[in-house]
């Protein structure tokens, strides 16, 4: 590639199966997080789960000085009401979630997957 050219521009299709790659991450590590910290149900509810949870933290996290505060406040809720959990066990959700989605993104980097991210779980 010449010195000053630029990359080919990622098309329609390769962003969207980005999203959809990363959304399954982000299901599968809520999924996860709920076998370690509560009852699980199905894989889909946790994918539905971390779509909805990914809408809230976008809403909120760009509020001026509380955004990332809202956000995380707002995840943990969509958690706690989609698992009818409490607080506590909702936030042991998100922390096992994180850990989990952390493993499997490291996985994939290792198979040379690398342009994907766990959509609806917090600092991945």
């Amino acid at each position: 590639m010449p010195p000053f050219a630029q990359p080919a521009p990622i098309g329609l299709e390769d962003r969207l199966l980005a999203f959809a790659v990363s959304l399954l991450v982000g299901g599968a590590a809520l999924q996860a997080g709920t076998y370690v910290v509560a009852e699980t149900r199905d894989y889909g509810h946790a994918v539905v789960t971390a779509l909805l949870a990914a809408l809230a933290w976008a809403v909120l996290e760009s509020v001026p000085l509380i955004g990332g505060l809202l956000a995380i406040v707002a995840w943990i809720a969509v958690v706690k009401w989609r698992y009818g959990l409490g607080w506590l066990r909702s936030a042991g959700v998100g922390v096992a979630a994180w850990a989990a989605a952390v493993v499997v993104l490291a996985a994939l980097e290792l198979v040379g997957i690398g342009s994907v991210s766990a959509l609806g779980v917090p600092g991945t």
